[in-house]
């Protein structure tokens, strides 16, 4: 019988070290041996419903696995939210709920991997989502990980800049209180709209960033910036498929926080394995 979940501590062990030992490696993948951009295809929103199709077979086949690789993902959102409530920062709470989905990209990488050898016929699970970590991957990933946690913090930065300008500076009292100035007074319908408009555009920068490019790192041997300018072409010449993927994304992690971030246990890992099979489409194979 296939053996589709191993021992995590092993695989993790076995990986740290050989990240470790080829540091050297990670830093020199931050380059690449293929420098030239690949061509891109037109994309239809036939390959966005055949990606969606192709990413819940993806979960259903491997839904052991991702479960137990995703529970992180609702854990830390939980603990966001509770950290929020406990520093009584309640104007915080959405921003933290809403920016915290530009690391999605981060916590695909794993299921990326998944589905990249999937398809190939091969056996998944917990080794085949560390494997992506392999230093040829690792030191790209990493650098687009701490540009999205970049991202983030400057999000965060923002939207209590937003707060301030509107229902601040003074933090609220109550939830309840909260949710009554926010809908019922000019002040919080100016924070909704200005953030919103705000967060739109961390969004697109995050989705034009890493909708091809983290899933190009684990399929191809190039480095960062062919990943990133390739990421780039496929928005250029797909802007309205590519925004209507980005709206997708938006609703299905808006709900995957109902209840309590819970949802994301389901949602992330369909997504995830759909942007897999969206990059398939959008870039020609090699060869």
């Amino acid at each position: 019988m296939t053996k589709t979940i191993g021992n995590p501590l092993t695989w993790l062990a076995g990986t740290t070290a050989s990240a470790g030992r080829s540091a050297s490696d990670a830093a020199e993948a931050l380059g690449s041996e293929i420098t030239t951009q690949p061509e891109v295809r037109t994309l239809s929103h036939d390959d966005l419903r055949a990606a969606l199709h192709k990413g819940l077979a993806d979960f259903v086949a491997l839904r052991s696995d991702v479960f137990f690789l995703i529970a992180i993902y609702p854990l830390i959102g939980i603990t966001l939210a509770l950290t929020a409530f406990h520093s009584a920062n309640l104007h915080l709470l959405f921003p933290l709920a809403a920016g915290f989905t530009l690391l999605g990209p981060v916590i695909g990488t794993g299921l990326y991997e998944m589905s990249r050898q999937r398809e190939t016929g091969q056996a998944t699970g917990w080794g085949t989502a560390l494997h992506a970590l392999r230093a040829r991957v690792l030191g790209p990933v990493l650098v687009l990980g701490v540009y999205l946690m970049g991202l983030f913090v400057v999000w965060m930065f923002a939207a209590k800049y937003i707060y301030d300008l509107t229902l601040g500076p003074l933090p609220p009292t109550s939830l309840m209180g909260f949710a009554q100035d926010v809908l019922t007074t000019g002040a919080g319908w100016q924070m909704i709209i200005l953030g919103m408009a705000t967060g739109f555009v961390f969004a697109a920068a995050v989705l034009v960033l890493s909708l091809i490019s983290f899933p190009m790192l684990i399929d191809r041997r190039v480095g960062l910036p062919v990943a990133v300018m390739t990421s780039f072409a496929v928005a250029r010449r797909n802007p309205r498929i590519v925004a209507t993927w980005g709206l997708i994304v938006a609703l299905g992690m808006t709900l995957g926080m109902l209840p309590a971030f819970l949802g994301l246990v389901i949602v992330l890992p369909v997504l995830g394995h759909a942007t897999w099979h969206l990059y398939r489409a959008a870039v020609p194979a090699e060869g």
